[in-house]
């Protein structure tokens, strides 16, 4: 867990785009070594409660916000992470720590009594299911082709194929039911930490192509 604040841009680009993007990319950085044939298939579930703060916050632009989710990759739940990100002055941090099957299991099926003791991400959560009501919300699918570059630490990914589970919480099971979100676009997402190398600068022009806010979670709460 880390508690370091990093910038991101947020673009939503079209199909055109991503294929001349998978290229520049693919000139000037490299592949992250742990997706499968280049790409990751991604599967959260995202908490909110009752009154959707994190849903509201987001569509308000509140300048401080927070969300938890559980994320596993590729349909393998050998690795399955709660994380919670956060967003401070357009700056976003993401700490995160491992869950077991078992552990994640228990969380979405509401039995919280073990959490006061699991680590200190946990515990967290579990203060916050608490205090301010959280619970599993809604799975959110997508595909992401991931790109990185070690000067700046910087992480280029592109999503496309995002889904919703609706008001599904069923996070361990792949063959929980989801369907695309209407217009959904493709995004690219641009994370560094103190500086962003120009060659990478350079890679991600898109002419007119301006940051967006898009949220992935916000597009899924449409449905339910």
């Amino acid at each position: 867990m880390g508690a370091k604040f990093r910038n991101e841009w947020k673009h939503e680009i079209t199909a055109s785009d991503r294929i001349c993007l998978r290229q520049r990319l693919g000139a000037v950085m490299k592949r992250d070594p742990h997706a499968v044939d280049g790409v990751y298939e991604i599967r959260s579930l995202y908490f909110d409660n009752l009154a959707d703060k994190a849903l509201r916050e987001k569509i308000d632009g509140v300048n401080r916000r927070e969300k938890f989710r559980i994320r596993y990759y590729n349909g393998d739940k050998s690795f399955i992470s709660l994380e919670k990100k956060s967003k401070l002055n357009g700056l976003c941090n993401k700490v995160s720590t491992r869950l077991t099957e078992e552990q994640a299991g228990m969380i979405v099926n509401g039995e919280y009594g073990w959490m006061p003791e699991g680590a200190p991400l946990v515990q967290e959560l579990y203060a916050k299911i608490l205090s301010q009501g959280l619970r599993p919300m809604t799975i959110v699918d997508y595909t992401r082709e991931p790109f990185i570059y070690a000067p700046g630490n910087v992480r280029v990914t592109i999503d496309y194929n995002i889904r919703t589970g609706l008001r599904c919480t069923d996070l361990l099971n792949w063959d929980c039911v989801t369907i695309p979100v209407r217009d959904a676009p493709i995004l690219l997402e641009v994370k560094w930490d103190e500086y962003l190398p120009e060659v990478i600068r350079q890679a991600v022009q898109l002419g007119s192509r301006r940051a967006e806010a898009f949220s992935k979670y916000a597009a899924c709460r449409m449905y339910g």
